[in-house]
């Protein structure tokens, strides 16, 4: 089966480690290409083009102010990648129940080898 292009999905998009970095900068505030250079110690030219990445999947939204262009976090682009990864909450929800209950039955274990 043919890889989808990068800019097809939200899940193409962060599998790029620099790409999830600019999203997490971008969680709290508005940056502009400059400022996330700086940041990722990267040249502005490469950044550019990570964001044109994340814009085509609306990941981030940019808007001008004045010549500068300023790039947030669409966090709504990013619930289907929320509700994949969401599935395996109820995995490792019953992971931890079993292992507490495990750890009940040692601490239980211990105290009666102590009687």
């Amino acid at each position: 089966m043919a890889r989808a292009a990068t800019t097809s999905d939200a899940f193409n998009a962060i599998a790029e480690p620099q790409r999830r970095r600019i999203l997490d900068l971008l969680r709290g505030r508005e940056m502009g290409v400059s400022e996330l250079a700086g940041e990722l110690d990267l040249p502005q030219p490469g950044v550019s083009k990570h964001l044109r990445v994340l814009r085509e999947v609306e990941l981030v939204r940019v808007r001008s102010d004045g010549k500068q262009r300023l790039y947030c976090l669409n966090v709504q682009a990013l619930r289907p990648v929320q509700e994949w990864i969401g599935g395996f909450a109820q995995f490792w929800e019953a992971s931890f129940d079993r292992l507490d209950e495990y750890v009940q039955e040692l601490k239980e274990e211990e105290g009666r080898d102590d009687d």
